[in-house]
């Protein structure tokens, strides 16, 4: 319970500091939406001019690419036997893991290879599990961040621009109202980028078939 008072504080004293540490939480073993970071972030920028929009993404970029090598590098140390005997265990279904999720993540990889890092990153429930199968794969670090970080960037981008544009938006005036239009919007994106990654990597399929012919 402590944990959870803590995170509600943050929210509540959102900063460039407490959105970093909550989206490496947010893109780590504790997985909870960054939908409640960043566009509050964001619309708190906006109305009160207490932070820069642009170093909301830059922070909560930061954040997640913290959160994301920790699942990075735990992948690839303790190995796959290990991973998945914490997602069947209680304390991974306490940090929303199992190990559906984790075998969800893992085949999205094996799919799309590389490219499923940044893609990943952009896709609700794959999202904060991505780096686990990078992990497992032994992926060069290099690569890891330069497709985690364009990714979370881009998701963090679209966050702030929807933040920010609801605070020109009347009738939201509470946190629950911009939270629940937050969300819709996310929703709707989310299902975007699954098309857009299931048409790049049918691109890519038939690309490579007709080299092969």
């Amino acid at each position: 319970m402590e944990s959870v008072a803590f995170i509600q504080w943050c929210l509540d004293h959102l900063n460039y500091w407490t959105i970093t540490l909550l989206m490496a939480i947010e893109s780590s073993f504790i997985p909870f939406p960054s939908e409640v970071v960043v566009p509050p972030a964001a619309y708190k920028s906006a109305v009160s001019n207490e932070m820069n929009v642009f170093l909301v993404v830059l922070f909560a970029t930061i954040g997640a690419n913290i959160g994301a090598l920790v699942n990075y590098y735990l992948a690839k140390w303790l190995g796959r036997p290990i991973i998945y005997k914490f997602a069947n265990s209680r304390i991974g279904h306490m940090c929303l893991i199992d190990e559906a999720k984790v075998q969800k993540a893992e085949q999205y990889f094996e799919e799309r290879g590389a490219l499923s890092t940044f893609i990943g990153r952009l896709i609700p429930a794959v999202r904060q599990l991505i780096s686990i199968p990078a992990g497992l794969a032994r992926m060069k670090l290099g690569t890891f961040l330069l497709y985690t970080t364009l990714g979370a960037g881009i998701w963090n981008a679209i966050l702030v621009a929807i933040g920010y544009y609801l605070s020109t938006v009347p009738g939201i005036e509470t946190e629950e109202q911009l939270l629940a239009k937050v969300t819709e919007y996310s929703h709707e994106l989310g299902y975007f980028f699954i098309a857009v990654g299931a048409f790049i990597v049918a691109y890519l399929v038939y690309q490579g078939m007709r080299k092969g012919k």
